[in-house]
C-alpha cells in the first residue's frame, strides 16, 4: 500500500495542503512514479524555476499544474505557453505584450501572456522549439523577471513562477549549437524527469482505471468496469507500448463502443510473441530470446501506432491539422508518422480508413 504524500505547507503562512494526486489527474503507485510526485511536492514549496523533461505524453502539463495549485501561487493564473506555436514575428508581442500604436493594428494595450500570469505561474511548453531570438527574449526575462512591452517606455517587473519543459536533449542540444548554454543553465534549477509509462510498472491498470471512471462521470452513465481479460492483460508485466495520453484514448473509444457495463480494450500486445518469448527464454536460449522481444515490441509499437493514427484520422475525415490536434502532437510530427504508415488522407470516407 503506498502511502499518503505528507501535508504540503503554505509558503506564505497559509493551511497546509492534503496533496490528492487523483484530483491532478496524476494516477500511479510505481516506485518511479511515487518519487516523481515526492519531488513535485517538494518543489512546489519553493518559489524557484523548475524543467520538467520526459517523452512526449508523459504529463508534463499536468506536472506543472501540481506544482502549481500545490503551491502558495495556486489561487494566481496557470498560464500555459506552447512555444512551438509562437513565430518570431509576434513572439515579444505575445510573451510581453505592447502598447497602442507600437504597430499597425495594436489598437489598445496588451498584457501579453507574462502580464496575464502575473502572481501565478507561467508555463513554458516546448521551450527546446524556441528560435534563438527566442531563446534570447527568454533568457533576459529569466534572469530578473522584467521585461518591456512591445513600444513600451520602460521595463516592467512580473512576480511569476516559471515551470519549462522539454521532450528534447537539451545538454545535446547545447553541445549541437541549437540551444543556449547559458538558457539552460538559468532553466536547469530544479529539474523533474518524468518517467514513460513503460517504466511504470503496474500503473496502466490503475490509469485504465481511473479513465473508465472519468468517462462513466463525464457521460453521466452508471459506473463502468474493465473486462477481466484487459485487466489481466494490463497487469501481465508486458510494458504498455504507448504514452498515458494514448492510452487514455483507447480507453476513452473502448468506453465510447462499449454496449453494456464492461469496457473491453483492444489491447495492442503481441500476446502470441510474449508467450514464445517466455518459453524460448526458459529453454535457456538468451540469443533468440532477446532478438524476440525486440521483434515483438517493434510489433506491438507499429500496430498500436497504425491503429491510432487510422483511427484518429478517420475522426477528423481526413483531415491531417485537425487530427493532429486530437492527437496532441504537432502538425508536422503527425504527418510524418502518417507517411511512415502509408496511410492516405484521400481514401477516407466519414469512418472508415482505407488504405493501400
Amino acid at each position: 500500500m503506498t502511502a499518503t504524500p505528507p501535508p504540503v505547507a503554505d509558503g506564505r503562512g497559509g493551511p497546509t495542503l492534503a496533496p490528492d494526486w487523483t484530483t491532478l489527474n496524476l494516477v500511479g503507485q510505481s516506485r518511479v512514479f511515487q518519487a516523481v510526485l515526492a519531488l513535485l511536492q517538494k518543489w512546489a514549496t519553493v518559489d524557484a524555476t523548475v524543467l520538467l523533461c520526459g517523452e512526449t505524453g508523459t504529463g508534463k502539463e499536468l506536472a506543472a499544474r501540481a506544482v502549481h495549485y500545490l503551491s502558495a501561487r495556486r489561487r494566481g493564473p496557470f498560464v500555459p505557453v506552447n512555444c512551438g506555436a509562437l513565430p518570431d514575428s509576434i513572439l515579444e508581442a505575445e510573451l510581453f505584450g505592447y502598447v497602442k500604436g507600437a504597430f499597425t493594428d495594436a489598437r489598445r494595450d496588451s498584457l501579453g501572456l507574462v502580464g496575464l500570469a502575473q502572481g501565478g505561474t507561467l508555463f513554458l511548453d516546448e521551450i527546446d522549439s524556441l528560435s534563438a531570438r527566442g531563446q534570447a527574449a527568454i533568457l533576459h526575462f529569466v534572469q530578473d523577471h522584467s521585461y518591456r512591452p512591445l513600444g513600451g517606455p520602460r521595463f516592467e517587473q512580473c512576480d511569476v513562477r516559471l515551470i519549462a519543459a522539454t521532450n528534447a536533449d537539451l545538454p545535446a542540444a547545447c553541445a549541437a549549437g541549437r540551444f543556449r548554454q547559458d538558457l539552460l543553465y538559468r532553466l536547469n534549477l530544479l529539474t523533474v524527469r518524468l518517467p514513460t509509462l513503460r517504466e511504470r510498472e503496474g500503473d496502466a491498470l490503475l490509469l485504465a482505471r481511473a479513465f473508465v471512471t472519468r468517462f462513466s462521470g463525464q457521460y453521466q452513465v452508471p459506473l463502468k468496469l474493465l473486462d477481466p481479460e484487459s485487466e489481466q492483460r494490463l497487469s501481465s508485466g508486458l510494458p504498455w507500448p504507448g504514452n498515458v495520453r494514448e492510452l487514455e484514448h483507447l480507453v476513452h473509444r473502448s468506453f465510447l463502443l462499449s454496449r453494456d457495463d464492461v469496457v473491453r480494450l483492444e489491447l495492442p500486445f503481441a500476446r502470441d510473441a510474449a508467450i514464445d518469448i517466455g518459453a524460448r527464454g526458459e529453454a535457456g536460449d538468451r540469443g533468440s530470446s532477446t532478438t524476440c522481444f525486440a521483434a515483438a515490441k517493434a510489433l506491438a509499437i507499429a500496430e498500436f501506432e497504425r491503429t491510432y493514427l487510422s483511427e484518429t484520422l478517420a475522426r477528423a475525415k481526413g483531415n491531417l491539422s485537425l487530427a493532429a490536434r486530437l492527437a496532441g502532437k504537432e502538425r508536422s510530427r503527425f504527418g510524418r508518422l502518417v507517411k511512415k504508415h502509408g496511410l492516405r488522407r484521400t481514401m477516407f470516407d466519414d469512418s472508415v480508413l482505407k488504405t493501400g
